[in-house]
């Protein structure tokens, strides 16, 4: 339950890793950080209005081996799109993730309570929209190419 209470309530499917106690080498945290940090992009960028990213890992293998974009009717673009565009300008792998948003700091105790996600007095970097003017443009080159 506390995993389900951490993240998205029940709003949001969850593979049900925990973050609590996990190096950031663990996916089930890393990884979550980084589709939480994407879909807000894709939003800011209003590429969709709603953005579900899911990913899956398998032990041994640094890039994902699955990487699904759900943006339930909402975008601007086509899903597909999207993915494309996140396989442009974010790189999952964990080693990536990590030193994208420095998850080797002592940051993790402040997340301990009141949940990891929607805490903008953090100002922890998977909350920050940095990336959507990129995929912004870069969508605006695509659509006008076509």
């Amino acid at each position: 339950r506390k995993i389900i209470v951490d993240t998205y309530g029940g709003y949001a499917p969850h593979g049900g890793g925990a973050f609590s106690g996990k190096d950031p080498t663990k996916v089930d945290r890393s990884g979550a950080y980084a589709a939480r940090y994407v879909a807000k992009n894709i939003v800011a960028a209003k590429l969709a209005r709603r953005c579900q990213i899911q990913i899956a890992y398998v032990i041994g293998v640094a890039k994902p081996v699955s990487l699904n974009v759900e943006t339930f009717g909402t975008g601007t673009v086509d899903d597909e799109v999207i993915r494309r565009l996140i396989d442009e300008h974010f790189d999952f792998r964990p080693q990536e993730i990590i030193e994208r948003f420095d998850l080797r700091r002592p940051i993790y105790r402040q997340t301990a309570t009141y949940g990891h996600f929607g805490r903008p007095e953090l100002d922890l970097p998977w909350e920050r929209t940095d990336l959507a003017d990129t995929f912004a443009r870069s969508a605006g080159s695509r659509t006008a190419a076509v």
